[in-house]
């Protein structure tokens, strides 16, 4: 484990200073040459969601399609298909820019971990994307996304405390990073090119129920994976529709909405990132848990959810908390060693560049 400093040095942050000249720079160039000045007026709602939902994607392990999402979907009644892509396109700004705050300001980052999951995601996302989710019925879409979050809602709701006074790293299951992180990068790719997001929470869950993670390593860790799925998910959603438009179809409506967003989460999460490490985690994770069982609620009331749909609904939710007891089971009990990782020589947390801060 590297040595980092309470506060990197100002210069560290050049690469994040110019990512964002250069984005508001192209983004800039892209309203003026298209007359965007209509679209982004007739949006504002998505954009003024996403302070929010930036906000959030950035200081907690959830994309911030976790708020585009249901806006779009249940406020506003857009098709499933359309907030999915919404997500995936919005984060593609949101959660990279993040990311880069995240690299520039050299925070400690689950490499072990997180590398084989990159790989993971590589494959699964376009593989979700080609073959399983344009078949998936908007309802199911709109049960996935709400399922997943609910589940997640209900584990921080149960486990809040433990986890936000988790410290360091067990390294009890280091042997199996590779086999581990292939199967949260795949399966976190498939659901996220089914719903925008979702890899995020399935690598922070990993983490910080088996791996018994601190939270500063866990939130950065995911928010980069889901970063690097929104890219993948987006491009290969793009192609696809140009592939076969009939089947991978991209409304305008992404493009409109992602227009109207994208000033907005492109600082909204790095200051997530930021406050993240500042603050108190338990007061945002606390609030966004609630919603995302609202959500579920809201969801079920809204589509009108019964009968069996309702049930594989509600089953679902149990089965996802019964495999995250089944997780923290098999991690109890290893934070309370002594920083097993650097005992056992496996430095698995390490700062971002070749040399912590001076």
């Amino acid at each position: 484990m590297k040595v980092q400093s309470s506060a990197s040095p100002l210069r560290h942050l050049w690469p994040f200073c110019l990512w964002l000249v250069l984005f508001y720079a192209v983004w800039l160039t892209v309203v003026l040459l298209t007359d965007g000045w209509d679209t982004l007026r007739a949006h504002w709602p998505i954009a003024l969601s996403m302070a929010l939902g930036s906000y959030i994607a950035g200081s907690t392990p959830m994309g911030g399609g976790t708020v585009g999402f249901p806006v779009l979907v249940l406020f506003f009644d857009m098709p499933g298909s359309l907030g999915r892509n919404f997500g995936l396109a919005v984060q593609s700004v949101g959660m990279v820019s993040a990311s880069i705050y995240i690299l520039s300001a050299r925070r400690p980052l689950d490499w072990g971990l997180l590398k084989p999951a990159l790989a993971g995601a590589l494959v699964g996302t376009p593989l979700g994307a080609a073959l399983i989710a344009p078949f998936v019925p908007d309802l199911w879409v709109k049960l996935t996304f709400a399922v997943v979050w609910c589940s997640f809602g209900i584990m921080h709701l149960v486990k809040l405390k433990e986890l936000v006074a988790a410290e360091g790293v067990s390294d009890r299951w280091r042997r199996y990073d590779t086999p581990l992180g292939l199967a949260v990068g795949l399966t976190g790719g498939i659901v996220a090119s089914i719903t925008g997001v979702g890899i995020d929470m399935i690598v922070y869950a990993t983490l910080v129920l088996l791996y018994r993670a601190d939270l500063k390593v866990s939130i950065p860790t995911s928010v980069l994976l889901m970063a690097f799925t929104s890219v993948v998910g987006i491009l290969a959603n793009l192609l696809l529709s140009r592939f076969h438009p009939g089947l991978y179809h991209m409304d305008p409506e992404v493009y409109a909405n992602w227009l109207a967003a994208a000033p907005i989460v492109a600082l909204g999460a790095p200051f997530g990132a930021l406050v993240v490490n500042l603050i108190s985690r338990t007061p945002t994770l606390l609030l966004v848990s609630l919603l995302c069982i609202v959500q579920f609620v809201w969801t079920i009331i809204h589509e009108r959810v019964t009968g069996v749909a309702l049930l594989a609904a509600l089953g679902s939710v149990l089965a996802m908390n019964a495999l995250f007891h089944f997780l923290y089971r098999c991690g109890r009990g290893e934070a309370s060693l002594d920083r097993p990782g650097l005992a056992a020589g496996l430095p698995p947390v390490e700062l971002v560049g070749d040399e912590g801060a001076e």
